[in-house]
């Protein structure tokens, strides 16, 4: 299994879009294997090609402070669960999500609805 975190300096970005890079974890037997960094295309995420990229890498759940409706169906259509409403030490929010003490927020974005407005 593969986890995907929008980071900014070790920490869950609070908006997936404008993170600063990726955090990629890699899980074996229910612990991290393996982490490693992919930096963050530029612009929205909702219009950007990570979702494709992520994919690419085999990623299938995403840990995410907070994102639009456009990038939830983005990522979505590509095979990736969202899990929205995380903060703090990416590494502490990926063991917590492993032992099961995170669900997913079902917070949007409120600015990033159907008008795709990126800047805030």
């Amino acid at each position: 299994m593969k986890i995907a975190i929008p980071t900014r300096d070790t920490q869950v970005d609070d908006h997936f879009g404008h993170c600063a890079y990726y955090t990629i974890y890699e899980i074996a037997d229910n612990k991290i294997s393996d982490k490693k960094m992919l930096p963050s295309p530029q612009g929205c995420g909702c219009k950007s090609n990570i979702a494709g990229v992520l994919k690419q890498l085999n990623v299938t759940i995403m840990l995410a402070g907070n994102m639009g409706e456009g990038a939830l169906q983005m990522l979505k259509s590509h095979g990736i669960e969202v899990i929205r409403g995380c903060q703090g030490e990416c590494d502490k929010v990926v063991a917590d999500y492993l032992s099961g003490g995170i669900k997913d927020s079902g917070q949007g974005c409120a600015s990033h609805d159907e008008g795709h407005s990126c800047g805030h």
